[in-house]
């Protein structure tokens, strides 16, 4: 009896050995481990995104904590400055009734004096931040102060005998004697004629050719210091540049540009004042009713915003409706660098400017050279003569027209009315500066026309590159042009 229940227990022990080492108990087993990997990974993944909303609350209370830290920071430098302004009040109105003079304003200046005019300028801005609060006294005070000055105005002694090529010349040797500043003709020629076309020169090239200086020594030949504005990143309107009215203060924040348009406005001189990296912001935002302006062919209906209305002791030559007259005799010079800093200049700005590319330094010279007195009407003249006498030739013309039908054709790009009245004003000026009209032509072409090529297919433009100067040979002459040929190149070389 004993012996069947072992063999009965034996043979169901087998039985059973032989259901679990099957097959099928093997599928299960896995089965079974792979369902409990996957109830693994879950736990963990969903332990790890309860961890990540965690840290992420963590940090937004953080933030907000920071955010009302800054809050209370600014509140407390507020009330600084409300007892500072309090305190000061005082000495301010007095030192007013003392007759501050104007004349130790300085307007800021280029070269190595510019961090230095930088701090002057912060200085009078928050002197004016922080100033008068006196009833009846005027809400500009850098202005009104300029209408005492000129009360007794006596026009000054200018040069006007000088000519385009000797101005060219004489400016060219006064830079590289006295400052030790050297400049190729051909760059100085470029500079002038630009003037003789546009408010706006946009001086593009590599960092240390002279793009600044070229401007600062411009107004050290003519005794009129140059103006350097230097672009700040977060600029997006003209108060920017102009300044604005405090309702706290309740006055106006004058600017160093502000000072030295109202100033033009009184007198004969030539203005240059520099828009420094012009690019760092968009030129389109801070500068687009300028743009707008410069585009008015009547100097008289360029008039910019200044206040909403005119008070009895506003300046005077603000008008009724509040604005000033963009003087005549100002020219803006942008300085622009192409780098990961900076935003790409659109072509509405480019088409409105004059562009210049210094892409190399001067070799050193030996010159002597003095500056000299040079109005502003004295130069216009010399311009609009120079156009009258050296217009461009009628075989040019038709060049240029043949030129305009081969690349509307082939590349859908136009001159338009802008550009064809562009280098009618620029050509005849270079000529009577010393240049060729052929010069002259192969400059403004390759800045204004060929320039367009980049915005258009690379892979195009390499295929029809060879074409394009095969034509130019043809059509003006063999190596006639080599600025465009240059540019074409270029644009060839980085596809």
């Amino acid at each position: 009896m004993t012996n069947c229940l072992l063999n009965s227990a034996a043979e169901v022990f087998g039985k059973i050995s032989g259901v679990l080492t099957s097959k099928i108990a093997l599928i299960v087993y896995a089965a079974i481990v792979l369902i409990l990997l996957i109830v693994l990974v879950v736990r963990i993944a969903f332990n790890e995104q309860n961890r990540v909303s965690e840290l992420k609350r963590w940090r937004e209370a953080r933030r907000e904590n920071e955010k009302r830290e800054d809050v209370n920071d600014l509140k407390n430098e507020l009330n600084k400055k409300m007892e500072a302004i309090d305190f000061k009040v005082s000495s301010v109105i007095s030192g007013l009734e003392e007759g501050i003079a104007l004349s130790e304003v300085t307007p800021m200046a280029g070269g190595d004096g510019k961090e230095k005019d930088e701090e002057e300028r912060e200085e009078r801005e928050e002197e004016q931040t922080e100033g008068p609060l006196e009833e009846g006294g005027s809400r500009f005070y850098m202005l009104t102060e300029i209408d005492k000055s000129y009360e007794n105005y006596e026009r000054p002694e200018y040069n006007e005998n000088i000519g385009l090529r000797e101005l060219c010349e004489e400016f060219r040797k006064f830079s590289a004697g006295e400052l030790k500043l050297y400049y190729d003709i051909e760059d100085i020629r470029r500079f002038i004629g630009a003037m003789a076309v546009t408010k706006l020169i946009i001086l593009q090239g590599m960092s240390g050719t002279g793009k600044t200086s070229l401007a600062y020594a411009f107004g050290e030949f003519l005794r009129n210091k140059t103006v350097v504005v230097p672009i700040q990143p977060m600029w997006k309107e003209r108060t920017d540049l102009v300044g604005y009215y405090n309702e706290f203060t309740k006055k106006f924040n004058e600017t160093t540009l502000l000072y030295k348009m109202y100033e033009a406005n009184y007198n004969e001189e030539i203005y240059v004042t520099v828009l420094d990296e012009m690019n760092i912001a968009r030129v389109e935002y801070y500068f687009a009713e300028f743009l707008s302006l410069l585009e008015i062919p009547n100097p008289d209906g360029r008039n910019l915003d200044v206040v909403a209305d005119r008070r009895e002791d506003d300046p005077k030559l603000l008008q009724k409706n509040g604005k000033l007259r963009l003087p005549t005799n100002m020219w803006f010079v942008g300085t622009a660098n192409n780098d990961d800093s900076t935003f790409s200049i659109s072509d509405k700005v480019y088409d409105r400017a004059m562009v210049l590319n210094l892409d190399k330094k001067a070799t050193p010279f030996e010159a002597e050279g003095s500056s000299m007195k040079i109005s502003s009407t004295h130069l216009t003249e010399l311009m609009e003569k120079a156009q009258r006498e050296y217009e461009i030739s009628d075989r040019n013309v038709r060049r240029i027209k043949k030129l305009d039908e081969y690349m509307i054709k082939t590349f859908h790009i136009t001159f338009g009315n802008r550009i064809m009245k562009q280098i009618r004003s620029y050509v005849p000026v270079l000529v009577g500066c010393g240049g060729t009209e052929e010069e002259a032509l192969d400059d403004i072409l390759s800045r204004k026309v060929f320039r367009k090529l980049e915005s258009k297919n690379p892979v195009y433009v390499k295929q029809m590159a060879e074409g394009l100067c095969g034509y130019l040979d043809e059509l003006f002459g063999e190596d006639k042009l080599p600025l465009c040929k240059e540019t074409v190149r270029l644009i060839e070389q980085n596809v």
